[in-house]
């Protein structure tokens, strides 16, 4: 039975995952939480997301957090994700990260793309 763990907290350059602290930005998939080497919107790139698309099986969509406002990826990050069968929504990462403990309370199979705040 799947447990997708819940982003309790986020701020102060990190976030607060099942109870423990995680600096740094996140990755969320396959209900495992792990760091994600990207710390701005403008340093995102399509291979931030490899990991995301070699398990696009088991991914609808991917929820990104893109810092402290909204903002929109790449047009090669947009097309990666597209051409890999992932649907991809964007915004604040406060806003992703609350969409994300509900899609996946639903039991939906999401992954969550999180640049620190």
């Amino acid at each position: 039975m799947r447990q997708p763990p819940s982003v309790d907290a986020w701020g102060g350059g990190g976030f607060r995952v099942a109870g423990g602290w995680r600096p740094g930005s996140l990755l969320i998939l396959d209900d495992v939480a792990r760091p994600w080497a990207v710390a701005s919107l403008a340093e995102l790139t399509p291979d931030a997301f490899a990991e995301v698309i070699a398990r696009r099986d088991a991914v609808e969509f991917v929820l990104l957090g893109t810092g402290l406002k909204p903002g929109l990826p790449s047009r090669a990050v947009r097309e990666a994700l597209k051409a890999a069968g992932v649907g991809l929504e964007f915004m604040a990462t406060e806003a992703a990260a609350r969409t994300y403990n509900v899609v996946a309370s639903e039991g939906r199979r999401v992954a969550a793309a999180l640049i620190a705040v």
